[in-house]
């Protein structure tokens, strides 16, 4: 098959790899967002599906959007027998959902009807979910609401964080995504049509909700600080100061009377933190301007800020380097 190619992110990229190397069928064009500014400079950064692309001398597309007639026309004329769409991150219009022979389908990396939106990985970490998975869907005009070709599924474990299940449901969306290839070329797969009443809407994550409420309980706060890391990573603030979290273990049936958010002690393990409910002990945190590190060797050289009784989150502001 003649395959159009649409992605921005590092899953995307995992795709696209996939796809160059199984070597049966050509990505004849590959669409992503335009470059962003980034890094101190703000200069015009390549995504990861472009560099890629790049490499393998495909030729790349980066429409602002694709309701342009003008750019509607360019994809036409690629004669494409599918388009794959991995969070690519644009819209498109029914028009172009109709344009290759097979549509388009979207590699989606939630066991659908259960996550549908833009950070699906993120949500099902922090709902506690004990599963998750990757569905290939045929696209149609609705948000995530296309029939289901195939899925794959995955176990969340205890010490998964964003960046672990990310890896792991790449992994298995590349597998899912050849054998749907394979079964659409020989068309003998068939969909499933979604039931809405078991959907939740995954939205795009926001840096202010990775703030940490002390006053929920270690369970809560353990799984948003798993499924924030490693992006946007959750804070607090110590003083005025942004203190990042990276990782935390939970204590659910630690007994105390403190106020939520008040530092109970530091030992081998970490910092101790009053939640609502239970206490997080805190064991990986960055201070502004400063490296990611072990709590124990914060508490080397910095003890005297994290003495007990001392309260996370008080202030409502939160300078310093992110």
């Amino acid at each position: 098959m003649k395959i159009i190619f649409a992605g921005t992110p590092d899953f995307a990229a995992s795709h696209l790899a996939a796809l160059l190397t199984q070597g049966q069928h050509s990505v004849v064009a590959v669409y992503t967002q335009p470059d962003r500014p980034a890094g101190r400079g703000k200069k015009l950064k390549p995504g990861p599906v472009k560099q890629l692309a790049e490499q393998h001398g495909l030729p790349v597309i980066q429409p602002l959007s694709l309701k342009n007639p003008e750019d509607q026309q360019q994809l036409k004329a690629f004669d494409a027998d599918l388009m794959v769409v991995v969070a690519y991150g644009l819209i498109l219009p029914q028009v172009v959902l109709d344009m290759p022979r097979l549509g388009c389908i979207n590699v989606h990396a939630s066991l659908l009807p259960r996550w549908r939106g833009a950070a699906p990985i993120h949500r099902a970490l922090e709902a506690g979910d004990a599963r998750t998975g990757v569905t290939i869907m045929q696209m149609e005009a609705g948000l995530d609401t296309g029939p289901m070709l195939l899925k794959a599924e995955c176990a969340i474990d205890r010490d998964d964080s964003g960046g672990s299940l990310h890896d792991k449901l790449a992994n298995i969306g590349c597998e899912a995504l050849l054998k749907a290839l394979d079964a659409l070329a020989d068309n003998s797969l068939s969909g499933a049509v979604q039931d809405d009443a078991l959907s939740n809407y995954a939205p795009k994550i926001s840096k202010e909700e990775a703030r940490l409420d002390w006053s929920r309980s270690a369970t809560a706060l353990d799984l948003k600080i798993r499924a924030f890391n490693p992006f946007p990573v959750a804070f607090t603030t110590l003083g005025d100061a942004r203190l990042r979290v990276w990782a935390a273990e939970l204590e659910i049936s630690h007994a105390h009377q403190a106020a939520a958010g008040t530092l109970l002690k530091c030992d081998s393990r970490g910092i101790w933190v009053a939640c609502g409910e239970g206490a997080l002990v805190l064991t990986e945190i960055q201070l502004p301007g400063k490296k990611r590190l072990p709590v124990q060797a914060v508490l080397n050289s910095q003890a005297q800020l994290f003495a007990a009784g001392v309260q996370l989150g008080l202030s409502g502001s939160a300078s310093g380097a992110s």
